[in-house]
């Protein structure tokens, strides 16, 4: 028997009810499959509809177009969740953008969209997901933050700041909320191998790259970057029972790069 096969007959999230945002592909997109192997009801987000649209269809889960720089999105995602489904057992705070720049050459445009999307939005899903998860007796938030939310990052200051502000949350939400039963962690998840780089590099609207060039690392300690399943993984212990003791953490899926 394989180890996939004896963790899966466990059915680790079965019947439990899963929001996703920014699940459209990617990370996003490998956790959902993940955890509908295990069992869960998943309902995910993201601007692009068509690709949305086909994910439904090949998995099932629901999907919600959605632009989480919008408060009335983000409002509108978590009241047609609770419409189909009538609780919200694990919030993975997904949805994210990546951009280059120093404290010099980052825009305004790309400032404000890193921080609506990778911090404004974090917030208000996880304000519109307490009150539902302390009315049903518990639940689970889990962040996706970023190896350099921990430690320093070149030519990409806007990315860095946000996802040390997400772990800031992360941490105070925790102690918020650990007497309701809610338990909320973080996700550092190092260089992933995503689609995205192949279109358009590894910032948005930088420059595409050879995926044998992508997949390689020099500066990661294992020699290579992650791949988006490597990720999920990780997502899906912090979102189970698995990690039942464990809340206000932050989980580095880095492959070595912060113990530099």
């Amino acid at each position: 028997m394989s180890s996939n096969s004896y963790y899966n007959q466990f059915m680790r999230l079965e019947n439990k009810v899963i929001l996703i945002t920014g699940g459209t592909s990617g990370i996003g997109r490998a956790t959902l499959e993940l955890f509908i192997s295990e069992g869960a009801k998943v309902v995910f987000s993201g601007r692009r509809e068509t690709l949305g649209r086909q994910l439904e269809r090949r998995t099932g889960a629901k999907y919600i177009q959605a632009d989480h720089r919008l408060a009335a999105d983000c409002t509108r995602v978590v009241q047609e969740t609770l419409a189909s489904f009538k609780r919200i057992d694990v919030l993975f705070n997904n949805a994210g953008i990546v951009v280059s720049g120093t404290a010099e050459t980052t825009s305004e445009q790309d400032w404000q969209d890193t921080l609506d999307l990778n911090v404004t939005a974090v917030w208000r899903m996880c304000k519109l997901v307490v009150p539902v998860m302390r009315a049903q007796g518990g639940g689970v938030i889990v962040n996706n933050a970023s190896d350099w939310g921990l430690v320093g990052a070149r030519d990409a200051l806007a990315y860095a700041a946000s996802k040390g502000a997400v772990i800031q949350m992360t941490r105070s939400m925790a102690l918020d909320h650990a007497g309701e039963n809610i338990r909320v962690n973080a996700v550092c998840p190092g260089d992933t191998f995503v689609d995205r780089w192949l279109q358009e590099g590894y910032f948005r609207a930088s420059t595409p790259v050879d995926e044998s060039e992508a997949l390689q690392s020099e500066t990661i300690p294992l020699g290579r970057v992650a791949q988006p399943s490597e990720i999920a993984r990780a997502v899906l212990f912090l979102a189970c029972d698995d990690s039942s003791f464990i809340t206000g953490a932050t989980l580095a899926v880095d492959g070595g790069n912060t113990a530099q």
